[in-house]
C-alpha cells in the first residue's frame, strides 16, 4: 500500500471529469425539454408576417410564451434589419428601424438567429441552437467548480422554463466563466486572471448589463492578490493590477459599443432610453408594482408621480445595496480568508434583483449559478424555486384568466405570493451570500501561485 497522493489526485480528477460529463449530458436533455416546452407555441399555420397563429392562443393559457417568439415582430427581426444602425425611439417610447431594448451583443444574437428564416417557429429553433452551447458551457464549468451541486443548473425547473424564453444564456455563461478563471487551477497570476475575468464580465455587460457590477469586487480581489488580510504591507497591494482590471473592462465595453455608436448613435441610444422610460407596471413582476397595490389598494392605478418616485428610489436603493455589499465584503477580508469577491458579487446581484423596477421571470437564471457556487442552505434554494414557479407559471395564467374575463383573484394571490416570497429570500440571500463558503472543488479559493507571505513590519 502506498501513501503517494498522486494516484489519489488522478482518481479524484477522473471522477470530477466523469461527473462533469454526466452534468453536461443531463443539461442537454433538459435543454431538449425546454425547447419542446416553448415550441408548443410555435409551428402550424402562420399569418402574413410569419407569426404562428397558435402563438396568441396558447402563449398564456399553456404557459409557453417566449420573448424570442414574441419579438419576431416589432423589432424588424422578421425583416432581417441589422440592429441599431438605422434605429430610433419615438416620443411615445416605441422602438423603430431595427432598434432593440437590449445591449448590442444581445441585439446581434437576435439578428443572427433570424438569418435564413421567415417565420417565428424557425426563429425560435435557430435561436435555441445558438443559445444552447452557452447553457452547456455553464453546466460544465459549474460541475468542474462545484461538483454535483451543478445539477441545480443542469436539471432544475428554471432551465426548462427560461432557457429559450429570452437571450439570457450567453450572459450567464460570461459570469460563470469569469468565476472559473479566478477559481479553477491555473499557473497564471491573480492579476492576469483578473484581467481575463474582467473582459468576460465586460462582454456580459454588453449582453445584459448585470455582470458589469461584478467588476468592482473583482478589482478589489486583484488588489489584495486573493490573499488573506495581513499578508501584504499596505504599499504592496497590487494597485496596478486592480487598475488594469478596471481598465480592461472599460476598454472591452468601449471596443464592443463604439462601432455601433459610430454607425448609428440614435439606434444605439434608443435601447438605453427604452429601459429608462419603462414603468413598473403589471408586466414587471417587481416589488414596485405590487408594493403600490399593497399601499394604495389592488384597484389603484399607478400614477406618474409614483413612476417618478420609482425612477429615483430604484437606482438609489440598488446603489446603496452595492455599497453595503462591498463594505461587508471588506469586513469579511480577514487574516484567515481572502476578500470574498464571489459572495460580494452574488449579494450585489441580489440587491439588483430586489430593487430593480423590472424583474422578468427569466432573471432567475442569473442567480442560479450563485446558488450552485456558494454554500446556500438547500432549504432556501427550494423556497426560491417555489417562489419562481409561482411567478413564472402563475403570471401567465393570471394574464390569460384576466383576458378571458374570468375570476382571477386566486391566480393574482399566487403571483403576489411568489413576488413577496422571492423578495424576502433575496433580502436574506444578500447577507447569506456574504458569509457563504464556496462549494465543493473551489472551497479552497484562491488557487494558482501562492501569495508571497511577508514578515510583519516591526
Amino acid at each position: 500500500m502506498t501513501n503517494d497522493p498522486l494516484p489519489r489526485a488522478r482518481t479524484g480528477a477522473g471522477r470530477a471529469t466523469a461527473l462533469a460529463f454526466v452534468v453536461l449530458l443531463l443539461c442537454g436533455l433538459t435543454l431538449a425539454v425546454a425547447y419542446a416546452n416553448k415550441a408548443r407555441c410555435a409551428g402550424g399555420p402562420v399569418d402574413e408576417y410569419g407569426r404562428s397563429e397558435v402563438f396568441d392562443i396558447r402563449k398564456d393559457r399553456d404557459v409557453c410564451y417566449s420573448d424570442i417568439q414574441f419579438l419576431w415582430q416589432g423589432r424588424e427581426i422578421d425583416n432581417h434589419v441589422f440592429p441599431y444602425v438605422d434605429g430610433a425611439i419615438t416620443d411615445d417610447g416605441v422602438l423603430i428601424g431595427g432598434a432593440v431594448e437590449y445591449p448590442v451583443l444581445s441585439g446581434l444574437l437576435m439578428w443572427a438567429g433570424a438569418i435564413g428564416v421567415d417565420n417565428d417557429a424557425d426563429f425560435l429553433w435557430h435561436s435555441a441552437l445558438l443559445l444552447a452551447p452557452f447553457a452547456l458551457l455553464t453546466a460544465w464549468l459549474l460541475a468542474r467548480m462545484s461538483g454535483a451541486a451543478a445539477l441545480l443548473w443542469a436539471t432544475g425547473p428554471p432551465l426548462v422554463f427560461y432557457a429559450f424564453h429570452n437571450w439570457e444564456l450567453p450572459v450567464v455563461a460570461t459570469s460563470v466563466a469569469a468565476v472559473a478563471v479566478l477559481t479553477l487551477p491555473s499557473r497564471l497570476s491573480v492579476r492576469t486572471r483578473g484581467i481575463i475575468a474582467a473582459v468576460l464580465l465586460a462582454l456580459g455587460f454588453c449582453l445584459k448589463i448585470y455582470p458589469g457590477i461584478f467588476v468592482l469586487p473583482l478589482a478589489i480581489y486583484v488588489l489584495t492578490e486573493g490573499a488573506p488580510r495581513g499578508t501584504r504591507r499596505l504599499r504592496e497591494l497590487d494597485v496596478a493590477g486592480a487598475a488594469q482590471t478596471l481598465l480592461a473592462a472599460m476598454a472591452t465595453v468601449a471596443a464592443v459599443n463604439l462601432p455601433f455608436v459610430l454607425a448609428g448613435v440614435e439606434g444605439w441610444r434608443a435601447s438605453v432610453t427604452f429601459q429608462r422610460l419603462r414603468q413598473a407596471d403589471i408586466t414587471t413582476n417587481s416589488i414596485w408594482y405590487w408594493g403600490h397595490q399593497a399601499i394604495f389598494g389592488r384597484d389603484a392605478e399607478t400614477t406618474q408621480t409614483w413612476h417618478d418616485f420609482v425612477a429615483i428610489a430604484s437606482p438609489g436603493l440598488m446603489a446603496a445595496a452595492f455599497a453595503l455589499a462591498l463594505w461587508l465584503g471588506l469586513r469579511r477580508w480577514t487574516p484567515a480568508a481572502p476578500f470574498p469577491w464571489v459572495g460580494v458579487s452574488a449579494a450585489m446581484l441580489a440587491g439588483f434583483l430586489l430593487f430593480h423596477k423590472v424583474h422578468s421571470p427569466q432573471y432567475t437564471l442569473w442567480i442560479i449559478p450563485f446558488l450552485v457556487l456558494l454554500e446556500v442552505p438547500w432549504s432556501m434554494v427550494a423556497a426560491y424555486l417555489v417562489a419562481d414557479a409561482a411567478v413564472g407559471i402563475g403570471v401567465f395564467r393570471y394574464f390569460w384568466t384576466m383576458g378571458q374575463g374570468e375570476d382571477y383573484e386566486t391566480l393574482e394571490g399566487i403571483v403576489q405570493f411568489g413576488v413577496w416570497l422571492r423578495s424576502a429570500l433575496l433580502l436574506a440571500l444578500f447577507f447569506v451570500f456574504l458569509r457563504a463558503r464556496l462549494r465543493g472543488a473551489i472551497a479552497a479559493e484562491p488557487v494558482g501561485p501562492p501569495p508571497r507571505v511577508l514578515q510583519p513590519v516591526a
